[in-house]
């Protein structure tokens, strides 16, 4: 192999590393835009997180699917009492595979609340989330995020277990 051709390849070699942290940075982004636009109350800022057609279950609770659900849960009475109390949604750094245009992960999400009564916050949710993402002409977006209760389930729990290939 020449010298230019093993700087050619060198530099290929770079180049997809390169992509792969640029995907794993967006992708991370995304996922931390969540939790300010909706305890921000920015509803359209959060469904502009998902495809159009993404699908987002909070199980048992609510299962949305496309951008308009997902906004007008955001705007609902039910989510604007929670924000008008004081509340938090934060998320953990998710564990990501890419796969060219498409990514799946897993990670945590805590739903802290305040108590006014007792000068305090609390936990109130714990949940498991899986994700799938696609690569769009926008860049990385949602295509379903699943948050499930740690509350016992065992199927919840298998949500959050290293896919196959990594045990």
């Amino acid at each position: 192999m020449s010298e230019i051709d093993e700087l050619r390849a060198t530099v290929e070699t770079l180049m997809a590393r390169v992509r792969a942290l640029e995907d794993q940075v967006e992708i991370m982004q995304l996922v931390a835009q969540y939790g300010p636009a909706v305890d921000s109350g920015s509803g359209d800022a959060a469904a502009a997180l998902w495809t159009e057609d993404g699908a987002f279950d909070a199980v048992p609770h609510l299962r949305m699917r496309g951008r308009d659900d997902i906004a007008a849960m955001v705007h609902g009475d039910g989510h604007q009492s929670l924000i008008r109390n004081g509340c938090g949604h934060v998320l953990t750094v998710p564990h990501i595979v890419v796969d060219g245009d498409r990514a799946t992960g897993r990670s945590h999400a805590l739903n802290i609340r305040w108590d006014a009564d007792a000068d305090r916050f609390w936990v109130a949710r714990v949940s498991a989330n899986t994700w799938r993402w696609v690569r769009t002409p926008q860049g990385w977006r949602i295509a379903e995020r699943i948050n499930a209760n740690l509350d016992g389930a065992p199927e919840h729990r298998r949500q959050l277990a290293p896919p196959t290939s990594e045990r």
